[in-house]
């Protein structure tokens, strides 16, 4: 299989074909959405292509010890890390699992979309409903465990005996995913830190380590008594709060989406857009490492285009 960087260095398209070129004669695919590598384990693995870095990655620069990774150009490892996972998984299973690399997560989830619609039309193999649980490796830090709308206690119970703890996060293709195909599925962290910013690094060693544990993950998989987990929506009581700007009302549905009190009110309105993108917990590191106006800087740079464009200045 080719070395890590080598997943690290092209545009999405360039590595939608190298994909393609590996894993001939096992894919099925839409052009610019998604590909699928057809596996006989009912686990399904998921990752995305693209990165929100304006120019593909050129220099490389590592620690002595070639543990951490950096890029001037920013080194996407949201998510070349979960690529290169998924095709590591991949190569050690015995037993293959299905790969799915999607297209333009960081747009929209638009490959996953593409994907979702052609389950539910009935135009992928009829052997996906024996999936038993999708693992998305697209995740920041060394341990988190993600279920978005996806409430199976189960699965929480099963993930957490690997060594991941639960955390909260906004998007990732599984959203999409795993209520179209009606199974339940979890996001991993892939060793990465300070995701859509220039200053995104990888911890190689924390990566290979969530490499390892999905790897038992798949074995288990294939133990007929392992049970299917099914895709349960999670049920949240509204919660309704009000800026303090008076801009207008904004209503969240999770606890975790409460704005801190800390939060300064020139900051608040950008604050709260970014909640539908990012945790509190991840917002407050974001504050602590780059300052309060990095915040509207994030705005600007990840999701301005959503709702908008605003004077923020």
């Amino acid at each position: 299989m080719n070395k890590f960087e080598y997943f690290l260095t092209p545009k999405q398209s360039e590595l939608f074909d190298m994909l393609r070129g590996m894993y001939s004669g096992k894919c099925i695919l839409r052009k610019g959405a998604y590909l699928m590598v057809k596996g006989d384990a009912p686990v399904m693995l998921v990752a995305h292509l693209d990165t929100v870095h304006k120019y593909p990655v050129r220099d490389i620069c590592k620690s002595k010890d070639g543990d951490i990774l950096m890029s001037p150009q920013g080194i996407g490892g949201d998510d070349r890390c979960g690529v290169y996972a998924l095709a590591s998984c991949y190569e050690r299973s015995k037993v293959k699992p299905w790969l799915l690399f999607t297209c333009d997560e960081e747009t929209g989830g638009k490959g996953a979309q593409l994907f979702a619609n052609d389950y539910t039309a009935k135009r992928l193999p009829k052997v996906l409903k024996d999936i038993k649980v999708i693992i998305e490796i697209d995740r920041r830090g060394s341990d988190d465990a993600v279920y978005y709308d996806c409430d199976n206690p189960d699965l929480e119970k099963y993930i957490t005996s690997k060594g991941f703890k639960t955390d909260y996060g906004s998007f990732s293709d599984i959203c999409t995913i795993a209520p179209a195909m009606g199974v339940a599925a979890v996001n991993l962290s892939s060793g990465y830190y300070n995701a859509h910013t220039e200053h995104e690094y990888i911890v190689k060693s924390e990566l290979m380590a969530t490499i390892g544990k999905v790897c038992e993950i798949i074995y288990d998989a294939c133990d007929p008594a392992f049970p299917q987990y099914e895709f349960i929506e999670r049920v949240y009581q509204p919660t309704v709060w009000k800026f303090k700007s008076g801009w207008y009302d904004y209503a969240k549905y999770e606890d975790d989406c409460m704005i801190p009190n800390s939060v300064p009110d020139n900051i608040r309105h950008y604050y709260g857009m970014l909640l539908d993108w990012y945790t509190v917990k991840e917002l407050e590191e974001y504050r602590q490492d780059f300052g309060d106006d990095a915040i509207i800087q994030l705005y600007k740079q990840d999701i301005e285009e959503w709702y908008g464009q605003e004077d923020v200045n």
